[in-house]
């Protein structure tokens, strides 16, 4: 490793330091197991705040396409990031491991069916306090319940050991995605475009989203059909499904696919894998008709495109909806209010992006 190299690599560590840091600032003020390191700062002093979350968010993408330019060793690079962290506040954007938690309390310590039974019905529970979405019922599915048991059961209903358990079962799965999109690539390339994207970095290994374990199980079905292994790869896509339910979106593909196999006809891959970043982009974009379009949810799309840089107008699409989904997040952190003025800027900052990057991916290409 070059000095420059070696300085820069200085540089994103003390960088990911101070995120970590940032993170804690958005502690839930009834968050009582952290409540020595409570500060509220996050609530009142929102401009600060905001202008600091656009410097770090502009920070880590000027760091990413550093790292995409010149040659890392992203070995080096992923267990710096996975390592430093780990020790970050899991809902600084997002609550969702609270609910992961609580729902893993109502089947394993209250012994209820988490969808009959909503958190709320479990009278002076103390995860209460903090779970947004105590009111509905379990958001997930069975095979995620059956996940969240490693994690709840191995840290004996210790609130901060299953806290942080939570995050090793997320690191794992994220790492195990790299690894798989570096085995169908065969490239470095590939495993760096996905592993060290700033979206994936920041909901997957701070938000600590259970997309990534979806995703895995999907990818990881698509990487046994390479092998012609079509039982097991009908298995893995199941189990993926049985996480979040998106992944159905991939079954038109994965069926098609698996006809070309049994017919032993020549499969485009990269068409393949195309198509399976287009349906996952389709179903990203229907989910606005359902509750929202949420930032994590471009991790659906990402873990394919990743693997088809090639084609430059979907990494150039896949890139801005990165920016522009991370940057959703400002509004509510500026304003505090999901109300208002807010939907509409969280719309421009998510499609203008887009928009903008398709408008140079077309002229580029015409005047090349």
């Amino acid at each position: 490793m070059n000095r420059l190299n070696r300085l820069v690599i200085i540089f994103y560590t003390l960088f990911l330091f101070s995120f970590v840091l940032f993170s804690y600032l958005f502690l839930d003020p009834n968050l009582f197991y952290f409540k020595k390191i409570y500060t509220g700062f996050a609530f009142t002093n929102r401009a600060l705040v905001t202008y600091l979350y656009i410097f770090l968010v502009l920070t880590s993408f000027l760091f990413y396409l550093l790292f995409l330019k010149k040659k890392f060793n992203l070995k080096l690079l992923v267990g710096i990031t996975c390592t430093i962290l780990f020790f970050s506040y899991s809902a600084m954007l997002s609550q969702d491991i609270f609910n992961y938690l609580t729902t893993a309390k109502v089947i394993f310590k209250y012994h209820e069916n988490p969808y009959l039974v909503m958190p709320i019905e479990l009278i002076n529970d103390s995860n209460l306090l903090f779970t947004h979405a105590a009111n509905k019922l379990a958001l997930y599915g069975p095979f995620w319940i059956i996940l969240s048991a490693i994690p709840y059961l191995t840290s004996l209903g210790n609130f901060i050991l299953s806290f942080f358990e939570f995050k090793i079962l997320i690191i794992f799965f994220y790492l195990g995605t790299i690894w798989l999109i570096n085995k169908i690539s065969k490239s470095d390339y590939s495993p760096l475009l996905f592993a060290l994207n700033p979206l994936v970095v920041i909901e997957i290994l701070v938000g600590n989203h259970n997309d990534i374990v979806m995703m895995f199980f999907a990818l990881f079905s698509f990487f046994l059909l390479i092998r012609k292994k079509i039982l097991f790869a009908s298995l893995f896509l199941i189990l993926s499904i049985l996480i979040k339910y998106a992944t159905i979106f991939l079954l038109p593909v994965f069926i098609f696919t698996v006809f070309k196999i049994i017919k032993k006809q020549k499969i485009d891959w990269d068409g393949v894998f195309f198509y399976c970043s287009f349906s996952m982009i389709l179903i990203f974009l229907l989910s606005a008709f359902r509750e929202e379009i949420y930032p994590w949810y471009a991790v659906w799309f990402l873990t394919f495109s990743s693997l088809i840089p090639q084609k430059k107008m979907l990494l150039l699409v896949t890139l801005a909806f990165s920016f522009g989904l991370l940057l959703r997040y400002v509004p509510f952190m500026l304003i505090g209010s999901h109300f208002g003025i807010t939907p509409m800027i969280k719309t421009f900052v998510t499609f203008v992006p887009v928009i903008l990057a398709i408008i140079y991916g077309y002229f580029k290409k015409i005047y090349r």
